[in-house]
């Protein structure tokens, strides 16, 4: 059975924003090692149109991106909107019942698929469908933005710490 994993770069106040989280090299690498063991991406409509970026290759992209864009191409996707009609490359529309599609796609992979998107997340957490919360820490406040958690914290127990960098910290936690 696959795993379920919600995880994001955030703040040090619990904030994800993608247009202020700069990622260097080392914490780059780990993402592109990251979605290369992936199963595949589950993906709420606002994060996968942000990653829709990787769908095309940009000319000023270095090789670490374009191999990043690969890993991500490979993977499948499963996008859950109610606005969508249709969706990119290896990737398919879960528009009904969040919970049953969730838990047949669980009951049908194994490894890690990941969720994408603090409102997709909540709903899984709401559904007691996430297994695994990985918080990347910046040291940084940022004031303001979408929350890592967009609804009240799930009881969370700590399983492990891992620095990534020289200043980004990996806390991993799974329901309590």
């Amino acid at each position: 059975m696959a795993k379920l994993v919600f995880g994001m770069n955030q703040s040090l106040d619990g904030y994800v924003d993608h247009q202020e989280m700069h990622t260097g090299p080392v914490l780059f690498r780990h993402w592109i090692e990251q979605v290369r063991g992936l199963t595949g991406s589950v993906y709420g409509r606002r994060m996968y149109e942000t990653m829709r970026y990787w769908d095309e290759d940009h000319p000023e992209w270095d090789a670490e991106r374009r191999e990043f864009a690969a890993a991500w191409r490979r993977q499948p996707k499963w996008v859950v909107s109610r606005s969508l009609k249709s969706v990119g490359p290896n990737a398919t529309l879960v528009e009904n019942d969040l919970e049953a599609a969730m838990r047949e796609l669980r009951a049908q992979h194994t490894g890690e698929i990941a969720v994408s998107g603090p409102d997709l997340a909540r709903s899984l957490t709401d559904l007691g469908l996430i297994d695994e919360y990985r918080l990347y820490l910046h040291p940084f406040v940022l004031g303001r933005g979408t929350p890592f958690f967009a609804g009240p914290r799930p009881p969370l127990r700590f399983v492990a710490s891992d620095l990534l960098g020289e200043d980004v910290i990996r806390l991993t936690y799974v329901p309590a």
